[in-house]
């Protein structure tokens, strides 16, 4: 009859160490949310912003309206920079996936075909 043994030294400094990273790990997942979802918020603002100058340019054609068109322009493109690192949806992955299931479908019948010429 064998006896439990008694969790080794190193056996517990792996897992504290194992615990560690994975506390830091969701720490981080955390903080990064919390950015994804600020900087959502401001990407809505800006482009509510950015609807409202194109009007003012519209109406009444001031450069100041150019000037701060452009400024919203670039914030919004540094946005969509940090919101690029999001986790990928399924609507990002949704048109290549069909892609490839079409041309892999594709190519297996092809492969089909000269099989049978071939052979």
């Amino acid at each position: 009859m064998r006896l439990p043994q008694e969790p080794s030294e190193p056996d517990s400094q792996d897992f504290s160490s194992a615990l560690d990273e994975v506390e830091r790990s969701l720490t981080a997942l955390k903080q990064r949310y919390i950015q994804v979802q600020h900087d959502q918020k401001r990407q809505a603002e800006l482009r509510q912003r950015l609807n409202q100058v194109k009007k003012e340019l519209h109406n009444t054609n001031l450069p100041q309206f150019r000037v701060e068109l452009r400024q919203i322009k670039e914030q919004l493109e540094a946005l969509e920079v940090s919101l690029e690192s999001q986790l990928f949806t399924w609507g990002s992955l949704k048109e290549p996936f069909w892609q490839a299931v079409r041309f892999g479908g594709l190519g297996i019948v092809v492969g089909w075909i000269l099989k049978s010429c071939a052979g």
